[in-house]
């Protein structure tokens, strides 16, 4: 043993070489990082893409009665160059219609969006006074990539060719309200389908005849659209009575006995000039079609639907939501078959996800398998087992580091683990077979075991580190792009060098110290030396 303690280690990899290679606690760390990688594969969230700070606001400011080209004079220039002033605005767009004003600012990619958007707001309120006397209050509606973009769609359609077009629609709200309650669920939306609508067609030849103008039925029908306040009063008693009036307005009949206007001393209704019915937005020409493929592969024929989109908060788990909504739709399966209404999962990134995290997981398990049978053939199986070893330590490591650095696995995260996949496996080899040289050497043979793989690893420890550095730095550039690029790829420079450094660790530290339990000396002495 004495012998052993003779070579002293140089570089860092001799010095972790010998610093662990007959520590106890060196089986309990190999154990600990495989355990913390497993935990992080399974607590990170999963989502099919990286998540990017995109940040802007929209302005909208209403002038009622305004022109367009007074719009656009009175509002948007004057927005526009005071938005101009906000640091971090990249692009302004203006768009003036009549009575309402739009401008759009967009900010630089990888802005922060709550500093970006209070900028904004700030900037309007402290110059609300460049506005023109009767524009109202500015809305300032804040741009979201992240809730804007759905994770779940759900396309709703009903088999009964008889049903209304507002029950479906009814229906998916009902729906709609108890899925936007699920935790995590940031915005919900229904696209397609038939809102409840009284509708009244005006025979034009009867208003003229009656010499009345659209405009005072449209103000008759506005006094009674709300609900009548209620009427307070005292008794002598001093007492209060309250005298609540139901909604004016409760069915098509209600609306037919409006009174529009007085001809001759009569009242004329609204009925005697128009139809009411009670019926769906007929001015509404957004619908959605589908069409669902049977057990025998044949399509059926086209059918309205309403779909419902579902996405999810900044950071958390597509996966696990997915699921959730899934699981909330499975509890109405049974009622809305009662109604003839069906529904078909048009979109599940959160499936994706899943799907793509374990097809990784499947081919790193491919790769290992195929590095070890590589490695037996070259230098033998006991260094191709310790070699694979190596891989998913290194990777348990890579995944923890993501993990706190509040990362998710996406398909470019998936990217940077395989990329440095081919990479992360050099740093056990080259130790490994250094020392397999050694072993094998004559001039070694009369060196302790301990002393032959300190010797080993420190040797190789400045070569490899400046070859490891140098792979690093031709990632770190990456990490400066900028824009939609910068954000997108943001992951693989975040991970790749993390991945090669915990290349360096655990070559130097458990590449040893499996080599001294695992491979056995030859004899030289045999040979005549």
């Amino acid at each position: 043993m004495n012998h052993a303690k003779s070579y002293k280690p140089k570089d860092s990899a001799g010095i972790l070489a010998k610093g662990f290679i007959r520590n106890p606690l060196t089986i309990v760390l190999g154990v600990f990082l495989l355990a913390i990688g497993y935990l992080a594969l399974m607590v990170m969230p999963r989502e099919e893409n990286p998540q990017m700070v995109v940040s802007g606001s929209t302005v909208i400011v209403a002038l009622p009665g305004a022109s367009a080209a007074e719009i656009e004079k009175a509002i948007v220039r004057p927005l526009e160059r005071k938005l101009k002033e906000v640091k971090g605005v990249e692009h302004i767009y203006g768009m003036a219609m009549d009575n309402v004003g739009v401008v759009n600012a967009a900010f630089f990619i990888g802005e922060e969006k709550e500093g970006s958007n209070l900028k904004v707001y700030d900037k309007i309120m402290q110059n609300s006074d460049i506005f023109p006397k009767g524009a109202m209050n500015p809305i300032i509606k804040p741009l979201d990539i992240d809730v804007d973009i759905p994770v779940v769609s759900v396309a709703f359609f009903s088999n009964n060719k008889e049903m209304s077009k507002t029950i479906l629609y009814d229906k998916v709200k009902e729906i709609q309200h108890h899925i936007n309650g699920l935790d995590n669920v940031a915005v919900t939306e229904l696209k397609g389908g038939y809102k409840h609508q009284f509708n009244i067609e005006v025979d034009l030849n009867k208003l003229s005849g009656y010499n009345l103008s659209l405009g005072q039925i449209v103000e008759s029908v506005q006094s009674l659209s709300y609900s009548v306040p209620a009427v307070k009063n005292r008794t002598k008693e001093n007492q209060i009575v309250m005298v609540g009036v139901k909604n004016a307005l409760e069915d098509e009949k209600d609306i037919g006995n409006i009174i529009v206007a007085e001809y001759m001393g009569s009242p004329i209704y609204l009925n005697q000039i128009a139809k009411v019915e009670a019926s769906h937005d007929i001015q509404n020409f957004k619908s959605l079609s589908i069409s669902v493929r049977d057990e025998d592969g044949k399509f059926s024929p086209l059918q309205e639907q309403v779909t419902l989109t579902v996405s999810k908060l900044q950071g958390t788990n597509a996966v696990v939501i997915a699921n959730a909504v899934k699981s909330e739709l499975e509890t109405y399966k049974e009622n809305l078959a009662k109604n003839g209404i069906n529904y078909v999962i048009t979109r599940n990134d959160g499936e994706r996800a899943n799907e793509a995290v374990n097809e990784l997981v499947f081919h790193l398990i491919l790769s290992i398998v195929i590095i070890a049978i590589l490695l037996a053939f070259v230098l033998g199986w006991r260094e191709s087992l310790i070699v694979t070893f190596t891989v998913p330590a290194i990777l348990a490591i890579t995944l923890f580091v993501a993990y706190l650095t509040g990362q998710t696995i996406n398909r470019i995260t998936l990217f940077a683990f395989l990329l440095s996949l081919g990479l992360l496996v050099d740093a056990a080899i080259i130790v490994i077979e250094n020392i397999h040289r050694h072993y094998h050497s004559i001039e070694s043979q009369h060196e302790s075991v301990d002393d032959l793989m300190i010797k080993a690893t420190d040797e190789i420890g400045p070569p490899t580190n400046i070859a490891t550095l140098a792979i690093i730095m031709t990632m770190v550039p990456m990490a400066f792009v900028g824009q939609m690029m910068g954000q997108f790829m943001k992951p693989i420079p975040a991970n790749v060098p993390v991945a090669l450094i915990a290349s360096l660790f655990v070559a130097y530290i458990f590449t040893p110290y499996l080599a001294v339990r695992m491979l056995k000396k030859p004899d030289h002495t045999k040979g005549g030396h």
